[in-house]
């Protein structure tokens, strides 16, 4: 299975943009592909080994765990448990930053559907439908950056961490 790659450029840092798109308390605030999205077990935050639970839109729900994390460069996690269309998923998301106050944020996965033997047909549906996906994730992530205060209430709550950001 080809790795897919999406990218857009936003004016931001790339260390808030690491730390938002990680950052699951706020996950829903700009990540419009997912419904819900949450650190499973005593996790506080992303790490490797943590793991996350997120359910897309559509209802499906998926577990992975991170296997790389470099903050504000590169973070990875590959599925452990997720819905029985997929026999595979790893992504990865990368922040390279490309002028002062930009960055271009690149989001790489690949997936297999299952059962294999069905893979023929329902691989290029998957990769049609998470393209699609993938675009509209980093779209929100642009306009919530870019049209909002999101960054300033983050970097103030960690300044303040007794402060609780809206």
């Amino acid at each position: 299975m080809p790795t897919l790659e999406q990218a857009i450029e936003i004016n931001a840092e790339p260390h808030a943009l690491f730390r938002l798109t990680q950052d699951y308390e706020h996950r829903l605030d700009w990540d419009p592909f997912l419904k819900e999205a949450r650190l499973v077990g005593e996790a506080k935050e992303a790490g490797i080994g943590v793991r996350a639970y997120c359910v897309a839109h559509t209802g499906l729900g998926m577990e992975a765990e991170y296997v790389t994390f470099n903050p504000p460069y590169v973070t990875a996690v590959k599925m452990t448990k997720g819905p029985r269309i997929l026999a595979k998923f790893a992504g990865s998301w990368r922040f390279q930053e490309i002028a002062p106050g930009r960055t271009r944020v690149i989001f790489r996965y690949n997936l297999a559907a299952a059962p294999r033997w069905l893979g023929f047909a329902l691989d290029p549906l998957l990769r049609v439908i998470f393209t699609i996906d993938v675009k509209q994730r980093l779209k929100g992530l642009k306009r919530v950056v870019e049209t909002t205060d999101i960054l300033a209430r983050l970097e103030s709550a960690k300044a303040q961490p007794e402060a609780v950001a809206a």
